[in-house]
């Protein structure tokens, strides 16, 4: 649900290695940190880009040709939603009235294909639903597919309308525009250890805190930041399965909580010290900041710019034309509106958005 203002919650961000291509292990630590949480008093975790069997560190490192076996047992380690895996988190977050956003490595149902995904789990274990990484960066590409429209929401919860990202995804304007016009809230970024990479050591900290803040700015939402570092079970597994590399290094990750006026209420938290970096936030304080910038109000200015995302569904297991086939989360109501881009003529107002297919119907064929 929305929060109003004078509410608060404690958020947290996962500073934390998995136990890397260990799929059961990691969901035993990713257990562990929920009931953390709970002992803690944080109402919502954020865990770092697919900390879940982890991050394919190798495919900065060698040459393709030498990565397929490593690729296929990448595969094998990747889990599908809903799934056995994911129902023990679920239980979890259950038990501890814990909400989580968990990035995994998602294997589509029926076949090799795998996603970077984000899954959202409410704090009574109620599976809300998935983000697929739109466009992997470089090559991630060799890994994992492309997301669509259709994954690209903002879900309620009990934490208020929740959100995410997973790493160089914030270069993407229209795609962070997109959740801003559904109304988020709470923004969860998922990264890995950027700063451990060749070329990266003195940029990746800086780029990460740069796109962190500007999401809140911009969105005036509150940024919970999580980010896995390397550590010695992800290069051992690399050498052993790969042989010797130079360039990626143990360390890194940049975690925090960020406030929409851009101070930071936790963290940042760097380095292999694994923690959950928390904050209390206060939805009152977006009051005073949407004041001066209010991105879905006065400063969206409709009538000049118009945002269409195409939320057809992409892959199969998106589709809704048979809800009680179809997986748990694909039936969970999302509060995003189908958009079809539409070119207005010169002073014209915005239509709503349920006469969006009417109008670009009308513009195609006048």
């Amino acid at each position: 649900m929305t929060q109003p203002e004078g509410t608060a919650r404690t958020v947290g961000a996962v500073h934390a290695a998995p136990v890397f291509m260990d799929t059961n292990a990691t969901i035993d630590k990713v257990v562990g940190f929920v009931e953390q949480a709970d002992r803690e008093g944080i109402d919502l975790l954020v865990f770092p880009e697919t900390f879940v069997p982890g991050y394919p560190y190798w495919i900065e490192c060698y040459a393709p040709l030498q990565q397929v076996a490593a690729n296929v047992e990448y595969t094998d380690a990747s889990i599908e939603v809903p799934g056995p895996e994911i129902e023990r988190v679920q239980a979890a977050c259950a038990r501890a009235g814990v909400e989580v956003i968990l990035g995994i490595s998602e294997r589509l149902s029926g076949t090799r294909t795998c996603f970077n995904s984000q899954v959202f789990i409410d704090a009574d274990g109620t599976l809300l639903g998935v983000h697929r990484k739109l466009q992997p960066t470089y090559v991630e590409r060799i890994v994992w597919a492309q997301g669509g429209g259709a994954t690209l929401s903002v879900f309620d919860s009990r934490s208020g309308r929740v959100g995410g990202l997973a790493c160089w995804e914030h270069t993407m304007n229209l795609a962070r525009q997109a959740l801003i016009e559904q109304a988020q809230q709470i923004h969860a970024a998922a990264w890995p250890a950027l700063s451990t990479m060749a070329g990266f050591e003195t940029v990746a900290d800086a780029q990460i805190e740069a796109m962190m803040k500007t999401h809140a700015l911009t969105a005036q939402v509150f940024v919970v930041c999580a980010s896995s570092p390397v550590d010695e079970t992800c290069l051992s597994w690399m050498q052993e399965h790969l042989g010797e590399q130079s360039f990626v290094t143990a360390g890194g990750g940049w975690s925090a909580v960020v406030h929409p006026f851009n101070s930071l209420l936790g963290g940042p938290h760097t380095g292999p010290e694994e923690k959950l970096v928390s904050a209390t936030i206060d939805f009152s304080d977006v009051r005073v900041v949407k004041a001066w910038v209010d991105s879905k109000g006065h400063y969206a200015r409709p009538e000049v710019l118009r945002l269409g995302v195409d939320r057809k569904p992409l892959w199969h297991d998106e589709r809704q034309a048979e809800p009680d086939q179809a997986p748990s989360y694909a039936r969970i109501h999302s509060l995003a509106t189908h958009e079809i881009p539409v070119a207005l003529p010169q002073g014209a107002a915005r239509p709503a958005p349920q006469q969006w297919d009417a109008s670009a119907e009308q513009e195609i064929t006048s």
